[in-house]
């Protein structure tokens, strides 16, 4: 399957900061530096055998050593951009005095023995940190870097302390977070314990259980040959993921695209507080976490907010007090993993959030140099300790702590006459709650739920986009509510996390509800900043599954939404409620059921509350 092949290629190549373009001849530059070895067969603590490329100096002396490991294919056959995208990222950082270190987890591609999500087992991350660390050509001292599932497993080893880990820089880290803050998402399996979707079409392409393997005990010199005419990389057929994420009951959608036998079934029948997330690769936030990290965030990612708090989590309770002074975090503009692609007019979803350029070199260099090689001067003293981009303003800004220490809290509540459906109704964000309650009502169908249009999300191939796209034309329809501020006559920055609470009511068991924030345009245009969710059984708590009562009023406090962005003079902030954002979640059958085990829904009768008595509001935090 091209696209995922590709898709692959961008992740791994993500993994370390290979940005500027370098010649083709990279594999020709490297052997004239470096020492190749190339399919080195790692053995973990239980035998099994891991594939693993290594690259050094050719120069006598001790390295440090940055490791990024993946489920991502870096080896296929041939010298196509995947391989030599490979080569390019290890001569930058053998140029520059590094042992580079790509390895497959288990399971995947020319490593042996079986994969499980998250690349568990955490003993594989220990027993290949502690075995570089201990090389003769070693320093002592190991890096890791990657993003998305090259960063996803480093949280959880790192709690576990394993000699020789002297800094991590995990981007796009958020599906290996399990719980943390105000956060319970399991490694963005949930959010507000709706299913998020995009995890079906990523293991479409990666649980790849049953597949072909070289003879274990098979030698370097045979795999490095073999190399060169397969790489184990499963053809798969497209997907037309528009369709199929429509396939009911959701626990039959791989089936129904005839995917491989993998974990898919498995995750999708597991509840928010199934003891099986504890026993994984998530990093929950019970753990201790010891090392320096940089941590790095993008606005329109499946998991900003979550990362974000873990930043701040570290930072407030690693054991050692000169750790926690080493913690760092960039936050950009852009979807999943698109730190570098930003340009100078950087593009997200359909906006033009403007010159959104960081040097990334610098900062990745500068930390391992500080951390690996013990230069003290390796990162500007002047680097902000968050960086993070305002939209809006267009501007990159820098604070001590996050949110700035200035941000204030803005409560807007919703207000209507009772018919704010629609863009063309009366609903509105007002600075006092209304007196008395003129509630909004829709109905929420499970076989026509609001389309997913941009967002904070990533890998749902044709069926969903994540970005900033105009919500206008969604905004017709009679099951979203819409309630929107006056103009701003001076602008007003919003920095910081979001709080939204509503007052609810349902004839059905079970449903969910939803909200969107946005920046309205004078001339009407109206993107999406973040969003949120929550199913109503969770209301008490993720531990336990408590249903509603036909007509009875519950109060619902949604996961926080977290943003950077400057509403300029003569915009307008807008919410939008309703009860599906599909397919980025699942879709709530509003039965009261397992869900994903359900064909037929019925229809949910929702209705907002808004008045002294039940203030649905919004919170959001205001820098002057």
């Amino acid at each position: 399957m091209k696209r995922l092949l590709f898709l692959a290629a961008v992740l791994a190549a993500l993994a370390a900061p290979a940005y500027a373009q370098a010649p083709d001849n990279s594999r020709e530059r490297l052997e004239e530096v470096a020492v190749i070895d190339e399919k080195l067969m790692i053995p973990m603590r239980d035998g099994v055998r891991l594939a693993t490329d290594i690259f050094r100096p050719k120069a006598p002396g001790k390295y440090p050593v940055v490791l990024s490991k993946t489920p991502y294919n870096f080896n296929p056959w041939g010298d196509g951009e995947m391989r030599t995208g490979n080569y390019r990222t290890a001569l930058r950082y053998v140029e520059r005095g590094y042992v580079y270190v790509i390895q497959n987890e288990r399971g995947r591609y020319f490593s042996e023995g079986t994969w499980d999500i998250l690349g568990t087992p955490v003993t594989d991350g220990e027993d290949m940190i502690e075995w570089l660390a201990t090389q003769e050509w070693s320093n002592g001292n190991v890096g890791l870097i990657g993003c998305s599932s090259t960063a996803e497993w480093q949280m959880e080893v790192a709690a576990q302390n394993p000699r020789g880990l002297a800094a991590i820089i995990p981007q796009g880290f958020g599906a290996g977070v399990g719980r943390v803050g105000g956060f319970y998402e399991q490694g963005n399996w949930y959010r507000g314990g709706a299913v998020q979707l995009l995890f079906t079409s990523w293991l479409y392409g990666v649980q790849d259980v049953m597949r072909p393997q070289f003879a274990p005990g098979t030698s370097q010199e045979d795999l490095v040959r073999l190399s060169r005419f397969y790489d184990l990389a499963a053809e798969k057929p497209d997907v037309d993921w528009s369709k199929a994420f429509w396939t009911l009951p959701s626990i039959d959608i791989m089936e129904a695209v005839k995917g491989p036998k993998g974990v898919f079934e498995r995750m999708m029948m597991r509840k928010p507080n199934d003891p099986a997330w504890y026993q994984g690769g998530l990093y929950h936030d019970d753990q201790p976490i010891n090392v320096p990290a940089y941590w790095f965030v993008s606005w329109y990612d499946v998991s900003q907010g979550p990362n974000i708090a873990l930043f701040n989590h570290v930072r407030a309770t690693a054991p050692s007090p000169a750790v926690r002074d080493q913690q760092y975090l960039v936050i950009g503009p852009t979807t999943h993993c698109g730190f570098t692609r930003a340009s100078e007019n950087t593009m997200v979803g359909e906006l033009n959030v403007g010159d959104a350029r960081l040097d990334y070199d610098a900062l990745t260099f500068g930390w391992f140099d500080r951390h690996l090689k013990g230069d003290p001067n390796g990162l500007k003293a002047e680097t902000p300790r968050v960086q993070y981009y305002t939209m809006g303003s267009n501007k990159w800004q820098a604070s001590d702590v996050w949110p700035p220490a200035d941000a204030q809290p803005m409560t807007l509540y919703l207000s209507s006459g009772g018919k704010a459906n629609s863009v063309f109704g009366d609903g509105a964000l007002t600075t006092t709650a209304p007196r008395r309650d003129t509630p909004d009502a829709f109905s929420y169908d499970p076989n026509f739920p609001v389309p997913t249009l941009g967002g904070q999300h990533c890998c749902m191939g044709n069926a969903a986009q994540g970005g900033a796209f105009n919500q206008r034309q969604m905004e017709a329809r009679h099951d979203i509510l819409v309630y929107t501020s006056e103009p701003f006559a001076d602008g007003v920055e919003v920095t910081g996390s979001i709080d939204v609470t509503l007052f609810v009511s349902s004839d059905a068991k079970d449903t969910d509800f939803t909200v969107k924030l946005l920046d309205v345009y004078p001339d009407g245009r109206a993107y999406n900043i973040d969003e949120t969710i929550l199913r109503a059984r969770y209301r008490e708590g993720y531990e336990k599954e408590v249903f509603m009562e036909p007509g009875k009023v519950y109060e619902l406090k949604l996961s926080p939404m977290t943003t950077s962005n400057f509403f300029a003079p003569g915009h307008r902030i807008r919410v939008e409620v309703s009860s599906s954002n599909f397919p980025r979640f699942d879709r709530n059958m509003n039965t009261g059921g397992n869900n994903w085990d359900e064909a037929t829904g019925v229809v949910a009768n929702n209705v907002v509350h808004h008045s002294a008595q039940y203030p649905s509001r919004i919170v959001l935090p205001i820098r002057k």
